[in-house]
């Protein structure tokens, strides 16, 4: 979950302490006393240690050209970090490269930017509303034109919705399947404030063609904890032929937020029997290790190519919910025999671990 509450206010009365929390701009939602997150320590030669940042919610990271590229939720601009290693995020340069309006429809709640090379420009896609703690949440891209996207200027391309429809939407990325592009995002129905996983086929990198089609919506005990009922984050994975969704349930102001998955079994990604979904979560919270409410990731390759990683936040202490103690954390994960991710269990803050192969 984002930055804030996901929710309109008069949807939430029930939880009304929860949202005035979760809404705040100056801390995220609280759990009284608590042990603040430490800084990141400098680095060894040889290990780095989590929380990579104090904060950062929503944490994305795609690799080009020799360097990592890193965004997450800020709650009112799009910040871009460049990096040839991430293990030094922490010192990473780091560009603004887009201010909201004051008003409008982008002007409040910027949320979980993803950065994405398509057709050979740069495109984010990010969450972002008018105001009023996020009732009117949508979609939206932005282009860039220059080989460093840190560079060059980043061209408003507007809403990205399905034809006729203007829908609450968050949380959107790309999967590419096929020679086919396809956006998927979290979602609602028209009445009902439940988070549902949506696709749908793109014809541009900023242009839906064609209906939706829900493929999750939470159903299974560990998805269901908090109000509303949520699934959202979804991050596409593709290795050994086959292609997952690994998303995140359960209320972010909850502890219990996790990882669950989707397998695509079918040919078509649009058809929604042709994915399988996991009944029991892929990553959960370890108190022991500080990690509560760990979701909301992304993947990427070690420097020489040959690790796989995952990239997360989660809260160090419990109930801090869904705003800035939220922290992005890294670790090293395998692949189970039938060819799926195996993430482990979130890795103890401040403790030392190898970097990334090739750093």
């Amino acid at each position: 979950m984002r930055y804030f509450s996901s929710r309109p206010l008069y949807r939430l009365l029930p939880f009304l302490l929860v949202a005035l929390l979760s809404c705040s701009k100056d801390s995220g939602s609280g759990g009284g006393n608590t042990t603040p997150t430490p800084p990141p320590p400098a680095p060894s030669a040889t290990t780095f240690t989590n929380p990579l940042l104090p904060s950062g919610p929503d944490p994305w990271v795609i690799q080009k050209d020799g360097f990592y590229y890193y965004m997450q939720t800020t709650g009112n601009n799009l910040v871009l970090r460049k990096t040839a290693k991430m293990s030094e995020l922490g010192s990473a340069v780091s560009t603004t490269i887009w201010t909201p309006k004051a008003t409008g429809p982008t002007s409040h709640d910027i949320w979980a930017p993803e950065i994405h090379f398509l057709d050979g420009k740069w495109y984010v896609y990010f969450t972002a509303g008018p105001g009023n703690c996020c009732g009117g949440q949508r979609l939206w891209v932005l282009e860039n034109a220059s080989a460093d996207p840190t560079q060059g200027t980043w061209t408003e391309k507007g809403q990205i919705a399905v034809p006729g429809q203007d829908l609450w939407a968050i949380d959107g990325t790309i999967l590419e399947q096929d020679g086919k592009r396809y956006l998927v995002w979290s979602g609602q129905e028209a009445s009902s404030d439940q988070q549902n996983i949506y696709i749908a086929l793109m014809s541009s990198p900023w242009t839906l063609t064609g209906p939706r089609t829900q493929l999750s919506h939470p159903q299974y005990a560990w998805e269901l904890n908090g109000m509303p009922k949520v699934n959202e984050g979804p991050e596409i994975m593709q290795h050994g032929g086959k292609t997952f969704i690994i998303y995140s349930a359960s209320h972010c102001s909850t502890d219990d937020y996790a990882l669950g998955q989707l397998t695509l079994t079918g040919t078509d990604p649009l058809a929604a029997s042709a994915w399988a979904k996991s009944s029991t979560p892929v990553f959960v919270k370890n108190p022991a290790n500080r990690a509560y409410g760990p979701g909301h990731n992304s993947f990427f390759k070690s420097k020489d190519g040959s690790q796989d990683w995952i990239i997360y936040h989660a809260n160090t202490n419990p109930n801090e919910g869904c705003g800035d103690p939220r922290n992005p954390r890294m670790q090293q994960f395998s692949w189970n025999a039938d060819g799926s991710p195996n993430f482990g269990t979130p890795v103890a803050i401040g403790t030392p671990i190898a970097r990334p192969a090739g750093e």
